[in-house]
């Protein structure tokens, strides 16, 4: 009798730390789904991020990547995004590829600017840049090039 109880115990406290694992997650992805709107931007070089990445302003997360493709005329990366609808953003704000230190993943950060108009769904970010490799850094300075 004292084995079923133990038992009862340890899975009662299973089943605590499952569901504290499923409203971490769901607190921190975008389960909750809510209104977003979509913003395009394009980039020389897109390294490091992909469907799914962080968009951020501030560093506050507003959005994700929602498709990473390239523009066969410009031979671009054009990243469309998609930002939780509250966040209004100027139509003269700027986005680069930025990443989460020497060995973190890269996110989009988009810098505000000061203009009066904002930018509306399907738009496009025009001011952008793109993703600065650390061995190519590491090579110029080596190289001594510039």
């Amino acid at each position: 009798m004292a084995n079923n109880a133990v038992e009862t115990l340890v899975g009662t406290v299973v089943l605590c730390v499952a569901g504290g694992f499923l409203y971490y997650a769901s607190q921190t992805a975008d389960f909750g789904g809510g209104s977003t709107y979509p913003l395009t931007a394009n980039f020389f070089k897109a390294d490091g991020v992909g469907t799914g990445g962080e968009v951020r302003v501030s560093g506050v997360k507003v959005g994700t990547v929602s498709e990473v493709s390239l523009d066969e005329t410009t031979y671009q990366a054009k990243l469309t995004m998609v930002l939780r609808e509250g966040v209004r953003l100027p139509s003269d704000s700027s986005a680069k590829i930025a990443s989460d230190g020497l060995l973190g993943g890269s996110y989009v950060a988009i810098e505000p600017g000061g203009s009066e108009y904002f930018l509306e769904p399907g738009e496009e970010i025009e001011y952008t840049q793109g993703s600065v490799s650390l061995l190519d850094l590491i090579g110029k300075a080596v190289a001594g090039t510039d």
